[in-house]
Order: C-alpha cells, then structure tokens, then sequence
C-alpha cells in the first residue's frame, strides 16, 4: 500500500469518526469493527465482577457488585463461580481495556451469553456505566428493568412504611409521609462503590442530605433500608 493508499484511509476514518458524534448508527458501527475478542480460562472469581485468568485480572464491564460486607456480596460471587469457573470463556472489549486498577476491562461469554448481563438480570448486579454508555448498555437497563420486575436479591422491594413515601432528590432525600421516618442505617449509593449511611430520623417534611462523589458512577441512584432492601431508585 502506497502512501496516497494510506492517507487515503485515515481520511476516511477521520470523516467517520467526525460522523459518528452526530450520527449514532455510524458510531455503532465504528465500535463494533474495531472491537476485539479474546478467549481465556478462568482460574478463580475474586468478587462478583472480577475474574483471575491466564493473562491477569478482568473487570466485568458495565455492572458493579457489591462489596465486601454488603448485602449479596457473597451470592454474587458465588453466582459468578457456577456460571464460569473452570471454564473457557471469550472476553470482549469495548472503548477502554484498562482501568485504574490495571485490570483489564470485558464483557464475558459463555456459550454466547453475555455474562455481565446475566449478573444484573439475577440480581447480583447494577448497572454502571463509569466510562460511558457503550454497545450493550441498554440491554443493561432492560435486565435490571426485569430484576426490578422480578424482584429478586438487590431489586427486592423494601417492606419498610416508608418505602412510598421517602424520595430521592439531587443530594437529599425527603420525607413526604404524614409521620416520621427512621432511616437510620438506610445506605445511598451511585452505580460505583461510594456508599453514604443515614443515622437520623426524619420528621414529616424533613429533608437529610447526602454526599456522593458521583464523577466516576454514572447518574443513577439506589436507595436502600436498614436491611439492605431497595427502597426506591432513580436515574
């Protein structure tokens, strides 16, 4: 290839990639061709979206689990284990393949199931688009729109009396319930891991404030009780 071939290319790639900002089906398919697939064993589950393979640790894209000491920690991981331990999987990356904790970021799948998918769609997961949305996020957001449906492990519902009634706003919640509310031991927490507990009462018209660091967890917020259960969530 000459080098009038090749500046040709990249000119074309330049074009397409300005399209892309303005035209959504280009951009789609832009990360589907440049997207890469890699097949690997699976030595051990670390937690819930992390794996140990031959060529080093792997973050599930697009979910977080949670963490040691929280509610499902240990189903998730345990969930994680039955689907792929011991087993040849294929690794696909989409946009970015490290992260801050140099692990390598991928989607996973056996038996042509996307497994991160699964994690949210049971249960074990939330979404969580620190990077993004990419190729796979709303089918994200549809399995955790069936978990809710389904109301299993992190999307059970709150039984609490004050579940219909306590609402979420930008940095506080309110309590529009005609009594007062004990959320003491109600967590809040973005898609990330930053997690903030309430140690207070809230009188009728009461509002408790919260701080999230938010800048790498995405818009979405999940509040839950002091057992743990989803008391309302937004995004």
């Amino acid at each position: 290839m000459n080098k009038k071939q090749i500046d040709k290319l990249i000119l074309l790639f330049f074009i397409l990639a300005v399209l892309s900002l303005f035209y959504p089906p280009i951009d789609n398919f832009l990360e589907q061709t440049f997207s890469a697939t890699q097949t690997v064993f699976v030595e051990r589950a670390i937690d819930g979206d992390t794996i140990e393979t031959e060529i080093g640790n792997i973050r599930l894209l697009g979910i977080n689990t949670p963490e040691r000491g929280e509610i499902y920690y240990n189903e998730a991981k345990a969930f994680l284990e039955s689907r792929i331990f011991n087993k040849t999987v294929e690794l696909e990356f989409v946009g970015e393949r490290i992260d801050k904790y140099n692990r390598t970021l991928a989607y996973v799948f056996l038996d042509d199931k996307n497994v991160n998918i699964e994690m949210v769609e049971k249960g074990y997961a939330n979404y969580y688009f620190y990077d993004g949305r990419d190729k796979y996020s709303n089918k994200l957001e549809d399995a955790w729109n069936k978990c809710i449906d389904d109301e299993i492990n992190l999307c059970e519902p709150s039984s609490n009396i004050c579940k219909s009634c306590v609402i979420i706003n930008t940095d506080y919640l309110t309590n529009n319930c005609g009594f007062t509310c004990d959320i003491k031991n109600w967590t809040i927490k973005g898609e990330g891991r930053e997690i903030f507990t309430f140690n207070q009462t809230l009188a009728q018209g009461q509002q408790a404030s919260f701080e999230l660091d938010l800048a790498d967890s995405g818009g979405s917020l999940f509040l839950r009780d002091n057992e743990g259960k989803l008391v309302e969530w937004r995004k």
